[in-house]
């Protein structure tokens, strides 16, 4: 009896969707990414064991490094109401357009006097040495307080949350400079803060 021969069919299958699909996703992550900005001082951490990561959002960051301090507040909107207080406190009119390029900028560290020419900038330029002298948190003229005054109170009006402070120092920075910063931050009875480490491997 004759054997039936069964039809061969192609074995080739139509990516064209998938290919489309794929297009999609990739265009979706490029355009929602938000790309991590260089820091101006780079500062080297004491390492711990301790694990819990620092929050995205509500968060203030102090740098701290070569005697000089530098601030960080999370989300663009917080970050632009934080500077029209800013503003109102130092009597500075800030435009939209200089709200808005500040808002993109993450962490900083100049004198208020100086902001509008900071903002001005390209960003390269603000990277570039001496640029960012720290912001001034002398007892006659403590503008951090300030700064994490109003970025308290812009957290709070935004996102109705209070805001959490870390602190990022570096693990050579002497005690008095680390000090100044927690008197700025108790003086607003802000006893609870983050401390950033590097993390380590926990002994066994």
């Amino acid at each position: 009896m004759p054997r039936i021969k069964v039809k061969r069919t192609s074995t080739v299958t139509d990516m064209t969707a998938m290919c489309d699909v794929a297009s999609l996703l990739l265009t979706f992550f490029i355009l929602t990414a938000t790309a991590r900005q260089p820091e101006p001082l780079a500062v080297q951490t004491p390492s711990s064991t301790y694990e819990f990561k620092v929050p995205a959002e509500n968060n203030a960051i102090l740098t701290i490094g070569q005697g000089q301090v530098f601030f960080e507040v999370a989300g663009n909107k917080v970050r632009a109401r934080t500077l029209e207080l800013i503003g109102k406190q130092y009597n500075i009119d800030f435009t939209p357009v200089e709200i808005q390029r500040f808002s993109v900028i993450s962490t900083f560290g100049v004198p208020v006097s100086d902001l509008k020419k900071f903002i001005a900038m390209s960003g390269s330029d603000r990277m570039k040495k001496g640029v960012q002298t720290g912001i001034p948190t002398d007892s006659t003229d403590n503008q951090l307080n300030s700064w994490v005054l109003q970025a308290r109170t812009a957290t709070a009006e935004i996102n109705q949350q209070p805001m959490r402070v870390s602190i990022k120092g570096d693990a050579k920075e002497e005690y008095p400079v680390i000090k100044k910063i927690i008197d700025v931050l108790q003086k607003q009875k802000v006893n609870k803060f983050l401390l950033v480490t590097n993390s380590e491997a926990k002994k066994k």
